[in-house]
Protein backbone atom coordinates (compact mmCIF):
# COMPACT_ATOMS: atom_id res chain seq x y z
CA UNK A 1 0.00 0.00 0.00
CA UNK A 2 2.80 2.37 0.81
CA UNK A 3 4.40 1.56 -2.51
CA UNK A 4 1.28 2.59 -4.35
CA UNK A 5 1.18 5.85 -2.39
CA UNK A 6 4.83 6.57 -3.26
CA UNK A 7 4.16 5.79 -6.89
CA UNK A 8 1.16 8.09 -7.06
CA UNK A 9 3.10 10.80 -5.26
CA UNK A 10 5.92 10.47 -7.81
CA UNK A 11 3.47 10.70 -10.66
CA UNK A 12 1.93 13.84 -9.21
CA UNK A 13 5.32 15.46 -8.78
CA UNK A 14 6.23 14.46 -12.39
CA UNK A 15 3.02 16.01 -13.67
CA UNK A 16 3.71 19.26 -11.81
CA UNK A 17 7.26 19.40 -13.11
CA UNK A 18 6.03 18.68 -16.71
CA UNK A 19 3.43 21.43 -16.55
CA UNK A 20 6.07 23.86 -15.26
CA UNK A 21 8.45 22.94 -18.04
CA UNK A 22 5.67 23.15 -20.65
CA UNK A 23 4.59 26.56 -19.41
CA UNK A 24 8.13 27.89 -19.51
CA UNK A 25 8.57 26.47 -23.04
CA UNK A 26 5.37 28.11 -24.26
CA UNK A 27 6.48 31.38 -22.68
CA UNK A 28 9.77 31.24 -24.53
CA UNK A 29 7.96 30.43 -27.84
CA UNK A 30 5.52 33.34 -27.33
CA UNK A 31 8.40 35.74 -26.71
CA UNK A 32 10.21 34.41 -29.80
CA UNK A 33 7.05 34.78 -31.91
CA UNK A 34 6.55 38.39 -30.71
CA UNK A 35 10.14 39.20 -31.56
CA UNK A 36 9.71 37.61 -34.98
CA UNK A 37 6.53 39.62 -35.59
CA UNK A 38 8.29 42.83 -34.61
CA UNK A 39 11.15 42.00 -36.94
CA UNK A 40 8.77 41.22 -39.83
CA UNK A 41 6.83 44.48 -39.25
CA UNK A 42 10.06 46.45 -39.23
CA UNK A 43 11.21 44.79 -42.46
CA UNK A 44 7.80 45.46 -44.07
CA UNK A 45 7.97 49.14 -43.07
CA UNK A 46 11.44 49.40 -44.58
CA UNK A 47 10.34 47.66 -47.78
CA UNK A 48 7.22 49.89 -48.04
CA UNK A 49 9.42 52.95 -47.64
CA UNK A 50 11.66 51.70 -50.46
CA UNK A 51 8.64 51.01 -52.72
CA UNK A 52 7.26 54.46 -51.97
CA UNK A 53 10.55 56.07 -52.96
CA UNK A 54 10.72 53.97 -56.16
CA UNK A 55 7.13 54.88 -57.15
CA UNK A 56 7.83 58.55 -56.58
CA UNK A 57 10.90 58.32 -58.78
CA UNK A 58 8.92 56.53 -61.53
CA UNK A 59 6.12 59.10 -61.32
CA UNK A 60 8.62 61.94 -61.62
CA UNK A 61 10.28 60.29 -64.65
CA UNK A 62 6.89 59.71 -66.35
CA UNK A 63 5.85 63.30 -65.66
CA UNK A 64 9.08 64.60 -67.16
CA UNK A 65 8.60 62.33 -70.20
CA UNK A 66 4.98 63.46 -70.77
CA UNK A 67 6.03 67.06 -70.32
CA UNK A 68 8.72 66.65 -72.96
CA UNK A 69 6.25 65.03 -75.40
CA UNK A 70 3.71 67.78 -74.82
CA UNK A 71 6.30 70.46 -75.46
CA UNK A 72 7.35 68.65 -78.64
CA UNK A 73 3.71 68.46 -79.91
CA UNK A 74 3.17 72.12 -79.08
CA UNK A 75 6.29 73.02 -81.03
CA UNK A 76 5.14 70.93 -84.01
CA UNK A 77 1.69 72.57 -84.01
CA UNK A 78 3.28 75.99 -83.78
CA UNK A 79 5.51 75.16 -86.74
CA UNK A 80 2.44 73.94 -88.73
CA UNK A 81 0.53 77.12 -87.91
CA UNK A 82 3.48 79.24 -88.97
CA UNK A 83 3.74 77.34 -92.25
CA UNK A 84 -0.01 77.79 -92.97
CA UNK A 85 0.25 81.50 -92.16
CA UNK A 86 3.13 81.83 -94.58
CA UNK A 87 1.16 79.93 -97.25
CA UNK A 88 -1.89 82.17 -96.72
CA UNK A 89 0.29 85.26 -97.02
CA UNK A 90 1.68 83.94 -100.31
CA UNK A 91 -1.84 83.15 -101.62
CA UNK A 92 -3.02 86.60 -100.59
CA UNK A 93 -0.15 88.18 -102.48
CA UNK A 94 -0.92 85.99 -105.53
CA UNK A 95 -4.61 86.96 -105.42
CA UNK A 96 -3.75 90.61 -105.19
CA UNK A 97 -1.50 90.32 -108.23
CA UNK A 98 -4.25 88.47 -110.15
CA UNK A 99 -6.79 91.12 -109.14
CA UNK A 100 -4.52 93.81 -110.49
CA UNK A 101 -4.16 91.83 -113.73
CA UNK A 102 -7.95 91.46 -114.01
CA UNK A 103 -8.40 95.19 -113.56
CA UNK A 104 -5.90 95.83 -116.31
CA UNK A 105 -7.68 93.37 -118.62
CA UNK A 106 -11.02 95.01 -117.81
CA UNK A 107 -9.66 98.38 -118.85
CA UNK A 108 -8.39 96.85 -122.07
CA UNK A 109 -11.81 95.27 -122.73
CA UNK A 110 -13.52 98.61 -122.15
CA UNK A 111 -11.22 100.15 -124.71
CA UNK A 112 -11.96 97.34 -127.17
CA UNK A 113 -15.70 97.78 -126.59
CA UNK A 114 -15.47 101.47 -127.36
CA UNK A 115 -13.61 100.69 -130.58
CA UNK A 116 -16.23 98.11 -131.54
CA UNK A 117 -19.06 100.56 -130.91
CA UNK A 118 -17.39 103.04 -133.22
CA UNK A 119 -16.90 100.35 -135.88
CA UNK A 120 -20.58 99.28 -135.58
CA UNK A 121 -21.69 102.87 -136.16
CA UNK A 122 -19.49 103.05 -139.24
CA UNK A 123 -20.82 99.69 -140.51
CA UNK A 124 -24.41 100.84 -140.03
CA UNK A 125 -23.72 103.89 -142.14
CA UNK A 126 -22.07 101.74 -144.81
CA UNK A 127 -25.00 99.29 -144.72
CA UNK A 128 -27.46 102.11 -145.34
CA UNK A 129 -25.40 103.17 -148.33
CA UNK A 130 -25.30 99.57 -149.62
CA UNK A 131 -29.09 99.23 -149.28
CA UNK A 132 -29.55 102.43 -151.22
CA UNK A 133 -27.24 101.22 -154.00
CA UNK A 134 -28.98 97.83 -154.02
CA UNK A 135 -32.39 99.48 -154.48
CA UNK A 136 -31.09 101.51 -157.39
CA UNK A 137 -29.50 98.39 -158.95
CA UNK A 138 -32.78 96.42 -158.67
CA UNK A 139 -34.69 99.20 -160.36
CA UNK A 140 -32.18 99.20 -163.20
CA UNK A 141 -32.46 95.39 -163.59
CA UNK A 142 -36.27 95.58 -163.64
CA UNK A 143 -36.08 98.16 -166.39
CA UNK A 144 -33.64 96.04 -168.45
CA UNK A 145 -35.38 92.62 -167.93
CA UNK A 146 -38.96 93.82 -168.16
CA UNK A 147 -39.85 91.83 -164.95
CA UNK A 148 -40.66 93.06 -161.49
CA UNK A 149 -38.60 91.90 -158.52
CA UNK A 150 -41.50 89.81 -157.14
CA UNK A 151 -41.95 87.97 -160.44
CA UNK A 152 -38.23 87.24 -160.70
CA UNK A 153 -38.20 85.98 -157.11
CA UNK A 154 -41.15 83.70 -157.80
CA UNK A 155 -39.45 82.17 -160.84
CA UNK A 156 -36.22 81.67 -158.89
CA UNK A 157 -38.05 80.13 -155.92
CA UNK A 158 -39.92 77.68 -158.17
CA UNK A 159 -36.71 76.60 -159.88
CA UNK A 160 -34.94 76.21 -156.55
CA UNK A 161 -37.89 74.32 -155.06
CA UNK A 162 -37.88 71.72 -157.85
CA UNK A 163 -34.11 71.35 -157.68
CA UNK A 164 -34.21 71.06 -153.85
CA UNK A 165 -37.02 68.51 -154.00
CA UNK A 166 -35.13 66.22 -156.36
CA UNK A 167 -31.91 66.58 -154.33
CA UNK A 168 -33.83 66.02 -151.10
CA UNK A 169 -35.42 62.81 -152.43
CA UNK A 170 -31.98 61.52 -153.44
CA UNK A 171 -30.51 62.49 -150.07
CA UNK A 172 -33.46 61.03 -148.15
CA UNK A 173 -33.10 57.77 -150.07
CA UNK A 174 -29.37 57.63 -149.27
CA UNK A 175 -29.99 58.41 -145.59
CA UNK A 176 -32.79 55.85 -145.33
CA UNK A 177 -30.66 53.20 -147.05
CA UNK A 178 -27.73 53.90 -144.75
CA UNK A 179 -29.96 53.92 -141.65
CA UNK A 180 -31.57 50.66 -142.75
CA UNK A 181 -28.16 49.05 -143.21
CA UNK A 182 -26.79 50.13 -139.81
CA UNK A 183 -29.99 49.95 -137.76
CA UNK A 184 -31.13 46.67 -139.27
CA UNK A 185 -27.70 45.16 -138.74
CA UNK A 186 -27.52 46.20 -135.08
CA UNK A 187 -31.14 45.26 -134.38
CA UNK A 188 -30.72 41.83 -135.98
CA UNK A 189 -27.54 41.33 -133.99
CA UNK A 190 -29.29 42.08 -130.68
CA UNK A 191 -32.36 39.99 -131.55
CA UNK A 192 -30.28 37.01 -132.71
CA UNK A 193 -28.13 37.13 -129.59
CA UNK A 194 -31.28 37.32 -127.45
CA UNK A 195 -32.92 34.35 -129.17
CA UNK A 196 -29.76 32.22 -129.15
CA UNK A 197 -29.14 32.83 -125.44
CA UNK A 198 -32.66 31.81 -124.35
CA UNK A 199 -33.72 28.17 -124.37
CA UNK A 200 -37.44 27.73 -125.01
CA UNK A 201 -39.95 24.95 -125.44
CA UNK A 202 -42.59 24.58 -128.14
CA UNK A 203 -45.85 23.81 -126.38
CA UNK A 204 -49.39 23.87 -127.77
CA UNK A 205 -52.33 23.96 -125.36
CA UNK A 206 -55.82 22.89 -126.30
CA UNK A 207 -59.33 22.99 -124.88
CA UNK A 208 -59.71 19.27 -124.22
CA UNK A 209 -58.24 17.04 -121.49
CA UNK A 210 -58.24 13.25 -121.66
CA UNK A 211 -58.81 11.25 -118.44
CA UNK A 212 -57.56 7.70 -118.87
CA UNK A 213 -59.29 4.87 -116.99
CA UNK A 214 -58.37 1.24 -116.48
CA UNK A 215 -61.55 -0.26 -117.91
CA UNK A 216 -64.90 0.81 -119.29
CA UNK A 217 -66.79 -0.37 -116.21
CA UNK A 218 -65.73 2.83 -114.43
CA UNK A 219 -67.67 4.87 -116.99
CA UNK A 220 -70.96 3.57 -115.62
CA UNK A 221 -69.98 4.51 -112.06
CA UNK A 222 -68.97 7.98 -113.23
CA UNK A 223 -72.30 8.46 -115.01
CA UNK A 224 -74.30 7.17 -112.02
CA UNK A 225 -77.97 6.29 -111.77
CA UNK A 226 -79.84 8.27 -114.44
CA UNK A 227 -76.70 10.39 -114.93
CA UNK A 228 -76.83 12.05 -111.50
CA UNK A 229 -73.10 11.66 -110.84
CA UNK A 230 -71.98 13.20 -114.12
CA UNK A 231 -74.50 16.07 -113.74
CA UNK A 232 -73.23 16.77 -110.22
CA UNK A 233 -69.63 16.73 -111.46
CA UNK A 234 -70.41 19.07 -114.36
CA UNK A 235 -72.32 21.45 -112.08
CA UNK A 236 -69.51 21.54 -109.49
CA UNK A 237 -66.64 22.02 -111.95
CA UNK A 238 -68.24 23.91 -114.85
CA UNK A 239 -66.67 21.48 -117.35
CA UNK A 240 -68.46 19.35 -119.94
CA UNK A 241 -67.72 15.63 -119.34
CA UNK A 242 -68.04 13.46 -122.45
CA UNK A 243 -68.38 9.73 -121.92
CA UNK A 244 -68.56 8.10 -125.37
CA UNK A 245 -67.26 5.01 -127.14
CA UNK A 246 -63.63 6.10 -126.82
CA UNK A 247 -61.96 3.10 -125.17
CA UNK A 248 -60.59 3.57 -121.65
CA UNK A 249 -60.90 7.38 -121.77
CA UNK A 250 -63.21 10.16 -120.55
CA UNK A 251 -63.02 13.54 -122.31
CA UNK A 252 -63.13 16.77 -120.27
CA UNK A 253 -64.05 19.74 -122.45
CA UNK A 254 -63.92 23.40 -121.45
CA UNK A 255 -62.20 26.66 -122.37
CA UNK A 256 -60.99 27.34 -118.81
CA UNK A 257 -57.85 25.25 -118.13
CA UNK A 258 -58.20 25.76 -114.37
CA UNK A 259 -61.65 24.19 -114.36
CA UNK A 260 -60.44 21.32 -116.56
CA UNK A 261 -57.56 20.64 -114.17
CA UNK A 262 -59.91 20.72 -111.15
CA UNK A 263 -62.25 18.31 -112.93
CA UNK A 264 -59.39 15.97 -113.88
CA UNK A 265 -57.93 15.83 -110.37
CA UNK A 266 -61.36 15.46 -108.73
CA UNK A 267 -62.29 12.65 -111.12
CA UNK A 268 -58.97 10.93 -110.40
CA UNK A 269 -59.63 11.09 -106.64
CA UNK A 270 -63.17 9.83 -107.01
CA UNK A 271 -62.17 6.88 -109.20
CA UNK A 272 -59.26 6.00 -106.89
CA UNK A 273 -61.45 6.21 -103.78
CA UNK A 274 -64.34 4.31 -105.38
CA UNK A 275 -67.07 6.27 -103.60
CA UNK A 276 -68.83 8.25 -106.34
CA UNK A 277 -72.07 10.02 -105.40
CA UNK A 278 -73.22 13.68 -105.51
CA UNK A 279 -72.31 14.54 -101.90
CA UNK A 280 -68.86 12.99 -102.23
CA UNK A 281 -68.37 14.74 -105.59
CA UNK A 282 -69.06 18.16 -104.05
CA UNK A 283 -66.68 17.44 -101.17
CA UNK A 284 -63.84 16.26 -103.44
CA UNK A 285 -64.29 19.17 -105.88
CA UNK A 286 -64.12 21.68 -102.99
CA UNK A 287 -60.88 20.11 -101.70
CA UNK A 288 -59.43 20.02 -105.20
CA UNK A 289 -60.21 23.71 -105.74
CA UNK A 290 -58.35 24.53 -102.51
CA UNK A 291 -55.41 22.40 -103.65
CA UNK A 292 -55.30 24.11 -107.05
CA UNK A 293 -55.36 27.57 -105.43
CA UNK A 294 -52.41 26.56 -103.23
CA UNK A 295 -50.58 25.20 -106.29
CA UNK A 296 -51.25 28.45 -108.17
CA UNK A 297 -49.59 30.49 -105.40
CA UNK A 298 -46.70 28.01 -105.25
CA UNK A 299 -46.21 28.19 -109.04
CA UNK A 300 -46.19 32.01 -108.91
CA UNK A 301 -43.66 32.07 -106.07
CA UNK A 302 -41.43 29.52 -107.80
CA UNK A 303 -41.60 31.51 -111.04
CA UNK A 304 -40.53 34.82 -109.48
CA UNK A 305 -37.76 33.04 -107.54
CA UNK A 306 -36.48 31.36 -110.72
CA UNK A 307 -36.44 34.70 -112.54
CA UNK A 308 -34.85 36.55 -109.61
CA UNK A 309 -37.72 39.06 -109.26
CA UNK A 310 -38.20 40.46 -105.75
CA UNK A 311 -40.83 42.61 -104.02
CA UNK A 312 -43.77 41.51 -106.19
CA UNK A 313 -47.21 42.01 -104.60
CA UNK A 314 -48.80 38.71 -103.37
CA UNK A 315 -51.83 39.24 -105.60
CA UNK A 316 -49.59 39.67 -108.66
CA UNK A 317 -47.73 36.49 -107.64
CA UNK A 318 -51.08 34.65 -107.56
CA UNK A 319 -51.93 35.99 -111.03
CA UNK A 320 -48.55 34.83 -112.32
CA UNK A 321 -49.39 31.35 -111.00
CA UNK A 322 -52.78 31.43 -112.75
CA UNK A 323 -50.95 32.04 -116.04
CA UNK A 324 -49.98 28.37 -115.90
CA UNK A 325 -53.61 27.52 -116.68
CA UNK A 326 -54.13 30.16 -119.41
CA UNK A 327 -53.20 30.01 -123.09
CA UNK A 328 -52.94 32.50 -125.95
CA UNK A 329 -53.32 31.18 -129.51
CA UNK A 330 -52.52 27.76 -128.06
CA UNK A 331 -49.32 28.98 -126.34
CA UNK A 332 -49.12 28.50 -122.56
CA UNK A 333 -49.29 31.98 -121.03
CA UNK A 334 -46.85 31.35 -118.17
CA UNK A 335 -44.28 29.77 -120.49
CA UNK A 336 -44.73 32.71 -122.89
CA UNK A 337 -44.33 35.28 -120.09
CA UNK A 338 -41.21 33.58 -118.68
CA UNK A 339 -39.79 33.47 -122.19
CA UNK A 340 -40.51 37.18 -122.77
CA UNK A 341 -38.97 38.03 -119.37
CA UNK A 342 -35.74 36.24 -120.29
CA UNK A 343 -35.74 37.84 -123.76
CA UNK A 344 -36.22 41.30 -122.21
CA UNK A 345 -33.43 40.76 -119.68
CA UNK A 346 -31.00 39.67 -122.39
CA UNK A 347 -31.93 42.50 -124.76
CA UNK A 348 -31.78 45.12 -121.98
CA UNK A 349 -28.32 43.87 -120.99
CA UNK A 350 -27.15 44.14 -124.62
CA UNK A 351 -28.48 47.72 -124.82
CA UNK A 352 -27.17 48.79 -121.39
CA UNK A 353 -30.62 49.30 -119.79
CA UNK A 354 -32.09 48.26 -116.42
CA UNK A 355 -32.19 44.44 -116.61
CA UNK A 356 -34.37 43.96 -113.50
CA UNK A 357 -37.10 46.35 -114.68
CA UNK A 358 -37.06 44.83 -118.17
CA UNK A 359 -37.43 41.29 -116.78
CA UNK A 360 -40.24 42.43 -114.45
CA UNK A 361 -42.12 44.11 -117.31
CA UNK A 362 -41.66 41.04 -119.53
CA UNK A 363 -43.13 38.72 -116.91
CA UNK A 364 -46.14 40.97 -116.21
CA UNK A 365 -46.88 42.17 -119.77
CA UNK A 366 -49.84 39.76 -120.25
CA UNK A 367 -51.12 39.89 -116.66
CA UNK A 368 -54.33 41.45 -117.97
CA UNK A 369 -55.32 38.13 -119.60
CA UNK A 370 -55.68 36.40 -116.20
CA UNK A 371 -58.67 38.18 -114.54
CA UNK A 372 -62.12 37.19 -115.71
CA UNK A 373 -63.70 40.58 -114.99
CA UNK A 374 -63.60 43.77 -117.11
CA UNK A 375 -63.91 41.92 -120.45
CA UNK A 376 -64.57 45.22 -122.26
CA UNK A 377 -61.00 46.49 -121.65
CA UNK A 378 -58.00 45.40 -123.78
CA UNK A 379 -55.76 43.08 -121.79
CA UNK A 380 -52.82 45.50 -122.08
CA UNK A 381 -54.79 48.37 -120.49
CA UNK A 382 -56.23 46.06 -117.82
CA UNK A 383 -52.75 44.75 -117.03
CA UNK A 384 -51.43 48.30 -116.74
CA UNK A 385 -54.23 49.21 -114.32
CA UNK A 386 -53.46 46.14 -112.19
CA UNK A 387 -49.76 47.01 -112.12
CA UNK A 388 -50.55 50.59 -111.09
CA UNK A 389 -52.94 49.29 -108.42
CA UNK A 390 -50.20 47.18 -106.86
CA UNK A 391 -47.59 50.00 -106.95
CA UNK A 392 -45.36 48.76 -109.77
CA UNK A 393 -42.70 51.02 -111.30
CA UNK A 394 -44.09 53.57 -113.84
CA UNK A 395 -41.81 52.23 -116.59
CA UNK A 396 -43.14 48.70 -115.99
CA UNK A 397 -46.75 49.98 -116.12
CA UNK A 398 -46.08 51.84 -119.37
CA UNK A 399 -44.43 48.79 -120.94
CA UNK A 400 -47.45 46.64 -120.04
CA UNK A 401 -49.95 49.16 -121.44
CA UNK A 402 -47.98 49.97 -124.60
CA UNK A 403 -46.89 46.51 -125.78
CA UNK A 404 -49.84 46.47 -128.25
CA UNK A 405 -49.71 50.27 -128.93
CA UNK A 406 -52.85 51.03 -126.87
CA UNK A 407 -50.96 53.92 -125.23
CA UNK A 408 -47.86 55.92 -126.11
CA UNK A 409 -44.47 54.52 -125.13
CA UNK A 410 -42.58 56.72 -122.64
CA UNK A 411 -39.52 54.59 -121.82
CA UNK A 412 -36.97 52.44 -123.66
CA UNK A 413 -38.20 49.31 -121.87
CA UNK A 414 -41.60 49.53 -123.64
CA UNK A 415 -40.35 48.81 -127.19
CA UNK A 416 -38.12 46.04 -125.81
CA UNK A 417 -41.16 44.31 -124.25
CA UNK A 418 -43.11 44.75 -127.49
CA UNK A 419 -40.28 43.30 -129.58
CA UNK A 420 -39.70 40.35 -127.22
CA UNK A 421 -43.44 39.61 -127.10
CA UNK A 422 -43.44 39.46 -130.91
CA UNK A 423 -40.33 37.23 -130.92
CA UNK A 424 -41.89 34.78 -128.47
CA UNK A 425 -45.22 34.64 -130.29
CA UNK A 426 -43.79 34.53 -133.81
CA UNK A 427 -41.19 31.77 -133.39
CA UNK A 428 -42.08 28.48 -135.11
CA UNK A 429 -44.14 26.12 -132.99
CA UNK A 430 -45.08 28.71 -130.38
CA UNK A 431 -48.66 29.33 -131.47
CA UNK A 432 -51.24 27.81 -133.69
CA UNK A 433 -53.49 29.73 -136.02
CA UNK A 434 -56.86 28.78 -137.39
CA UNK A 435 -56.65 28.08 -141.12
CA UNK A 436 -59.57 30.37 -141.97
CA UNK A 437 -58.10 33.37 -140.14
CA UNK A 438 -54.68 32.65 -141.65
CA UNK A 439 -56.03 32.64 -145.22
CA UNK A 440 -58.12 35.73 -144.47
CA UNK A 441 -55.07 37.61 -143.26
CA UNK A 442 -53.09 36.73 -146.42
CA UNK A 443 -55.95 37.86 -148.65
CA UNK A 444 -56.25 41.16 -146.75
CA UNK A 445 -52.54 41.73 -147.24
CA UNK A 446 -52.75 41.25 -151.01
CA UNK A 447 -55.96 43.31 -151.36
CA UNK A 448 -54.44 46.18 -149.38
CA UNK A 449 -51.51 46.42 -151.79
CA UNK A 450 -53.73 46.01 -154.87
CA UNK A 451 -55.74 49.09 -153.84
CA UNK A 452 -52.85 51.38 -154.89
CA UNK A 453 -52.76 52.70 -158.49
CA UNK A 454 -50.05 51.23 -160.68
CA UNK A 455 -49.93 47.91 -158.79
CA UNK A 456 -50.16 44.97 -161.20
CA UNK A 457 -49.85 41.87 -158.94
CA UNK A 458 -49.27 41.06 -155.25
CA UNK A 459 -47.96 37.90 -153.59
CA UNK A 460 -48.04 37.13 -149.84
CA UNK A 461 -45.20 34.64 -149.22
CA UNK A 462 -43.30 33.08 -146.29
CA UNK A 463 -46.50 32.44 -144.32
CA UNK A 464 -47.48 36.09 -144.58
CA UNK A 465 -44.11 37.42 -143.37
CA UNK A 466 -43.31 39.04 -146.75
CA UNK A 467 -45.46 40.88 -149.28
CA UNK A 468 -44.13 41.27 -152.82
CA UNK A 469 -45.75 43.98 -154.95
CA UNK A 470 -45.22 44.06 -158.73
CA UNK A 471 -45.91 47.49 -160.28
CA UNK A 472 -46.24 48.68 -163.86
CA UNK A 473 -43.02 50.39 -164.94
CA UNK A 474 -44.90 52.87 -167.17
CA UNK A 475 -47.02 54.19 -164.27
CA UNK A 476 -44.61 54.02 -161.31
CA UNK A 477 -41.10 55.47 -161.30
CA UNK A 478 -38.19 54.29 -159.16
CA UNK A 479 -38.61 57.12 -156.65
CA UNK A 480 -42.36 56.47 -156.47
CA UNK A 481 -41.67 52.78 -155.81
CA UNK A 482 -39.76 53.74 -152.64
CA UNK A 483 -42.67 55.91 -151.50
CA UNK A 484 -45.17 53.13 -152.33
CA UNK A 485 -43.28 50.59 -150.20
CA UNK A 486 -43.28 52.99 -147.25
CA UNK A 487 -47.01 53.78 -147.66
CA UNK A 488 -47.99 50.10 -147.80
CA UNK A 489 -45.88 49.33 -144.70
CA UNK A 490 -47.53 52.18 -142.76
CA UNK A 491 -51.03 51.02 -143.73
CA UNK A 492 -50.27 47.44 -142.69
CA UNK A 493 -49.03 48.69 -139.30
CA UNK A 494 -52.12 50.81 -138.66
CA UNK A 495 -54.88 48.61 -140.16
CA UNK A 496 -53.82 45.01 -139.55
CA UNK A 497 -52.91 42.75 -136.60
CA UNK A 498 -50.15 40.20 -137.17
CA UNK A 499 -47.31 38.49 -135.27
CA UNK A 500 -43.70 39.54 -135.84
CA UNK A 501 -43.02 41.79 -138.84
CA UNK A 502 -43.97 41.89 -142.53
CA UNK A 503 -41.42 42.76 -145.20
CA UNK A 504 -42.82 44.79 -148.14
CA UNK A 505 -40.89 44.47 -151.43
CA UNK A 506 -41.92 46.60 -154.43
CA UNK A 507 -40.66 45.21 -157.76
CA UNK A 508 -40.44 47.44 -160.86
CA UNK A 509 -38.90 46.10 -164.04
CA UNK A 510 -38.83 46.96 -167.74
CA UNK A 511 -38.87 44.16 -170.29
CA UNK A 512 -38.00 44.52 -173.97
CA UNK A 513 -39.22 41.59 -176.11
CA UNK A 514 -38.35 40.91 -179.74
CA UNK A 515 -38.86 37.87 -181.98
CA UNK A 516 -36.38 36.65 -184.58
CA UNK A 517 -38.17 35.20 -187.59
Amino acid sequence: MEIIIYVLLGLAIGVLIGRFLLRSLLKKQEIAAQNKVKRILKEAEQEAEMLKKNRLLEAKEKFLHLKAEHEREVNQKNNTINQKENSLRQKEQSLNSKLEQVNREKQELDNVKKNLDRQIELNNKKQDEVEHLKTQHIKQLETIAGLSADEAKEQLVNNLREEARSKAMIQIKDIVDEAKLTASKEAKKVVIQTIQRTATESAIENTVSIFNIENDEIKGRVIGREGRNIRALEAATGVEIIVDDTPEAIILSGFDPVRREIARLALHRLVTDGRIHPARIEEVVAKTKKQIEDEIVEIGERTVIDLGIHGLHPELIRMVGRMRYRSSYGQNLLQHSREVANFCATMAAELGLNVKLAKRAGLLHDIGKVPDDNPELPHAILGMQLAEKYKEHPEVCNAIGAHHDEIEMTSLISPIVQACDAISGARPGARREVVESYIKRLKELEELALSYPGVEKTFAIQAGRELRVVVESEKVTDSQAEILAADISNRIQTEMTYPGQIKVTVIRETRSVSFAK
